[in-house]
């Protein structure tokens, strides 16, 4: 099989694997009722587990046996009826897989169930599992709500035979683990590659049981024909069963002002109008191991802690650091109200892998250049059981390229190819603790960033007291803002403001009352911090964010300012990029330094596309009725829109020539990793590709149609879609309406502002039924925002004033070039007959 076809099957695992949890509740079966009408003892029970009665250990969930190449699991009758979380895991995979990030530890289904005898007691019964909607004891609807709903069947196991004196079950399983079933384990059909395992190249290789959970290990194997060369893909699984707890955690609801994640609950009441939905937030169970002392103010250790096992594959340098990245979390809990709340240690011989109750980071050797930290919870409650942190090794390599890029210019030794241990190490720890935030329960927090002002940024006393950002959560990354002359030695985001409150909301303890008894609390805390220090909102779509704060990769409160100093950092760096990528060796070639290069020409589009927010952009306030003086939405001032439509003129197709006059362009051209190797680009290519989606987000139909909703509410103060267009005619064919000659790079800007626009016209009739496919690409993977307007819509679109703007720029643009189109100059002459070519046959559509 090509590397290619591999790469093909890996981004088609990478997009498609998902966890699922579906199904309803099911009746349940009282133990009495099991004790009446189980069969007495059985000569087959004793055969296969050389026992009369239940003999696994108190430290085991199940009893587990093996006999004659079949595989048995003696169930105590007394789980009958408990909720149990079915967990699949990866655990070893293809190496080309393991490069695009399918890896061990990854959880790509959980399934709720729940498992009953048949009434004839010869079948065991599998029901899938959702929590029900609730209501209150004593309600008529509670009664409907217990009729109404039924559990589907997923499947049935044939009872091989009972215990001596009934106390157990013993069902066989061979066929759930070894790729004949997908009751269990439906890998193949949920990453959408291959089909049902193949059995004979399937096979099980281990099961376990623990105090809480039992863990199969499975080889399975499936025959990959979608590809041009069919291939057999086998990956390894760990397959677990763990038992949830009988009494489900007391939740806590989510308020909009902190970000987690959350599992959904419904309420139904005789007294309401209208069913409530509400929202659980996932998190550890953290109770005082002395709740009287809790209750006074003291700090109390919980009676169980969140403990992490760093795995051995960890390489021992770095050890130190994801431990302290791990424990920062402790001075959050402490705010909770628990002292040792959460614990790093190193992994040993003992703690056995396939064991579901144990929580690591584990360390993928992998070309990935990332880390996650997801979690396993009960969809019950939203207690968060187990977490594995994802750590690939090659996040190393984008973390130097950060530190380099972003702080290289004000920090001599991030100047560096090879750097000093202790700053990769930090930037490490900033990291581990931003994935294990995520692990506690956290989602991002994009807008925290925009909190600080700039002058705070460049100021060394304040970034080494707060670092870059009020919260870890956020994608604050390093400070780029600060430059050489301001003496900043602390570039790295620490867990902030909002982190503090935010484990405090999802953690602090207020009894046994349950999640309508916190409310009041709950509030009053909230109502103690506010402020930009305590603002919360998800990320939003990279090329359309509706409000400029949120934005990922950001830091300030001035995306403009913000911006240009970070590009002035990149200039300083640009004529070293040779220096810093050299090495010992005399025969060293250049790639190191083209890969470099690379990654500025990323960090300055990434600089690049801040400020292009601000223009159509709309500041999101999340407020209630006690907030009656704040806004819930205002646009952003006409003059910070126009101040970012002349920062994209300047900086994205005026002044670019810094990237281009470096002594670097002699040896080599930005290099880009790809699935068939190195891939050296052509940096005129690498600009106008920028350009290219500048323009085309610039005038996206979104964000005039916001601006026309500005200029609808606030008339001559708002800056209107016809200003930006002007502008943009302007700086790109300025020198046309003057009869001026154009250089090779003039022509590429206008080509690429005119294709911008004929791409959107020519899409936009009113005939056309599918919108943009760049557009809809973009969607399709892009994180949306907590909060969003929508401003937009098929009649939206075709209504809206954004195509006629559009198109009358284009007509403006057709009438300059006419007039110039007969130049003596062949290519300029050529350069317009093509562009009034484009345009004619565009309009004539």
């Amino acid at each position: 099989m090509t590397r290619n076809s591999y790469q093909q099957l890996a981004l088609t695992l990478a997009l498609l694997f998902v966890a699922t949890l579906s199904g309803c509740k099911s009746a349940q079966i009282t133990k009495r009722a099991r004790a009446e009408k189980a069969p007495t003892t059985s000569s087959e029970y004793q055969k296969i587990t050389g026992h009369e009665q239940y003999a696994a250990s108190s430290e085991e969930l199940f009893g587990i046996y093996q006999k004659e190449g079949k595989y048995y699991f003696d169930i105590p009758t007394e789980l009958i009826g408990r909720d149990m979380l079915i967990v699949n895991r990866i655990l070893t995979v293809p190496p080309q897989l393991n490069e695009a990030g399918i890896n061990k530890g990854i959880n790509y289904e959980n399934t709720l169930i729940r498992m009953e005898l048949a009434e004839d007691k010869k079948q065991l019964v599998i029901r899938h599992i959702q929590p029900q909607p609730k209501a209150p004891e004593g309600d008529k609807l509670l009664l409907s709500i217990a009729e109404n709903f039924v559990s589907p069947i997923m499947g049935k196991l044939k009872v091989s035979s009972f215990s001596n004196d009934s106390t157990s079950v013993l069902v066989e399983v061979t066929k759930l683990y070894d790729g004949s079933s997908k009751l269990f384990n439906n890998l193949f059909d949920l990453i959408s590659v291959g089909g049902s395992p193949d059995t004979e190249l399937s096979q099980i290789k281990r099961a376990t049981a623990f105090k809480n959970n039992i863990t199969v290990v499975s080889e399975l194997t499936t025959k990959v024909v979608e590809l041009r060369t069919p291939v057999y893909l086998t990956v390894e699984v760990a397959s677990s069963i763990l038992l949830l707890p009988e009494q489900p955690m007391a939740g806590r609801y989510l308020s909009p002002r902190v970000g987690y994640f959350t599992v959904p609950v419904s309420y139904y009441a005789d007294a309401q109008n209208s069913i409530t939905h509400r929202e659980l937030i996932t998190r550890w169970r953290l109770e005082p191991s002395d709740k009287e002392a809790y209750l006074r103010g003291e700090h109390v250790e919980p009676v169980k802690p969140i403990v992490f096992y760093i795995d051995p594959a960890t390489p021992e340098r770095w050890r130190k650091y994801m431990k302290q990245g791990i424990e920062d979390w402790q001075v959050a809990f402490e705010r909770a109200g628990f002292k040792n709340a959460i614990i790093a240690r190193e992994s040993s011989e003992e703690i056995n892998p396939d064991d579901l109750s144990h929580s690591s980071i584990t360390y993928i050797a992998s070309e990935m250049k990332n880390a996650m930290g997801p979690s396993v919870y009960d969809p019950r409650s939203g207690e968060i059981i187990q977490a594995d942190i994802i750590w690939w090794h090659n996040v190393l390599e984008m973390l130097r390229n950060w530190l380099i890029l972003q702080t290289g210019a004000q920090n001599p030794e991030a100047a560096s190819w090879d750097l000093p241990e202790d700053l990769l190490g930090d930037a490490m720890r900033f990291v581990a603790c931003h994935e294990v935030g995520h692990s506690l329960g956290l989602r991002h927090n994009m807008i925290a960033s925009s909190a600080y002002t700039i002058q705070q940024l460049r100021d060394p006393q304040f970034t080494a007291q707060n670092g870059t950002a009020p919260s870890i959560m956020d994608y604050a990354r390093f400070n780029y803002i600060a430059q050489p002359e301001d003496g900043v030695t602390h570039f790295s985001p620490e867990i902030g403001p909002y982190d503090l409150l935010a484990i405090e909301y999802g953690y602090r303890w207020y009894g046994e009352g349950g999640a309508r008894s916190e409310v009041a609390a709950l509030q009053q805390l909230l109502a103690k911090h506010t402020g930009p220090l305590y603002r919360y909102s998800e990320a939003q779509d990279t090329r359309d964010a509706i409000d400029p704060r949120a934005q990922t990769e950001d830091l300030g409160d001035d995306p403009v300012a913000a911006s240009t100093l970070g590009i002035a950092n990149l200039k300083r760096l640009m004529p070293q990029l040779l220096k810093i990528t050299k090495n010992q060796d005399p025969h060293q070639g250049y790639r190191e330094a083209g890969i470099l290069y690379n990654a500025l020409m990323n960090q300055w589009n990434t600089f690049i596309y801040h400020p292009m927010a601000l223009i159509g952009g709309i500041y999101l306030e999340e407020t209630d009725r006690s907030q009656q003086t704040q806004n819930s939405y205002h646009f952003v001032p006409k003059e910070k829109q126009r101040e970012a439509a002349e920062f994209l003129i300047r900086e994205s197709i005026i002044a670019t020539d810094w990237l281009f006059n470096a002594p670097l362009l002699r040896y080599t051209f930005p290099i880009k990793s790809s699935p068939s190797g190195y891939i050296e680009q052509s940096p005129t290519l690498v600009l106008k590709n920028a350009q290219s989606y500048i323009f085309w987000d610039m005038l996206s139909d979104n964000r005039l149609i916001r601006m026309s909703e500005n200029e609808y509410i606030h008339g001559d103060k708002a800056f209107k879609a016809t200003e930006l267009t002007d502008m943009l005619y302007k700086a790109v064919f300025g020198k046309s309406e003057r009869g001026e000659a154009l250089d090779v790079r003039d022509r590429f800007v206008q080509k690429g502002l005119v294709d911008a626009l004929l791409q959107s016209v020519s899409t936009s009739k009113v005939t056309k039924k599918n919108s943009l496919a760049l557009t809809d690409e973009e969607a399709r993977f892009a994180t949306e925002s907590v909060r969003s307007i929508n401003f937009n819509g098929s009649l939206a679109d075709r209504i809206s004033d954004a195509i006629s703007i559009k198109r009358e720029l284009l007509l403006r643009i057709r009438k300059t070039i006419g007039r110039q189109s007969q130049t003596k100059d062949p290519a300029l002459r050529g350069h317009y007959q093509d562009l009034i070519i484009r345009i004619d046959n565009a309009l004539e559509q």
